[in-house]
């Protein structure tokens, strides 16, 4: 079971990073439970394809690089690097052509072979100091 769930997750993250929306549909339950959600996107599947969408929308090359992935029964943990350059507005703050490398922190539960929840942390000071770096 870890080992198919990592496959999954894997699989969830590398079409995302590839723009590939239609992973939402097909990878994660519409029972999905997000806690780490963000002001003003949607509860469920629906934020998660918005916020991929606005990550793709702001950033040319935007990828998520995993750097390691932890299986144990249901739950699959993911350290990994969002990566890109800022083209576009992103969550306020307007394009500045800045390159940014943010670790994040993953935890995902599956269920039924779909995602179903995800909590996650974001080095989102990192992140704002590269986008307003000069």
């Amino acid at each position: 079971m870890s080992d198919a769930n990592k496959a999954l997750t894997r699989q969830f993250l590398q079409r995302i990073s590839a723009g590939d929306l239609s992973a939402v549909d097909e990878l994660v339950s519409d029972h999905y439970v997000e806690h780490e959600q963000l002001p003003g996107l949607a509860s469920g599947k629906a934020g998660v394809r918005q916020l991929f969408e606005m990550f793709h929308s702001a950033f040319d090359q935007a990828r998520v690089e995993v750097d390691d992935m932890i299986a144990e029964g249901d739950k699959v943990f993911v350290l990994a690097r969002m990566t890109g350059t800022q083209r576009g507005e992103f969550m306020g703050i307007a394009a500045t052509g800045n390159p940014i490398d943010v670790s994040i922190c993953d935890y995902f539960r599956v269920e039924g072979g779909a995602l179903i929840e995800h909590w996650g942390v974001m080095d989102a000071a990192g992140m704002m100091q590269q986008l307003t770096a000069h």
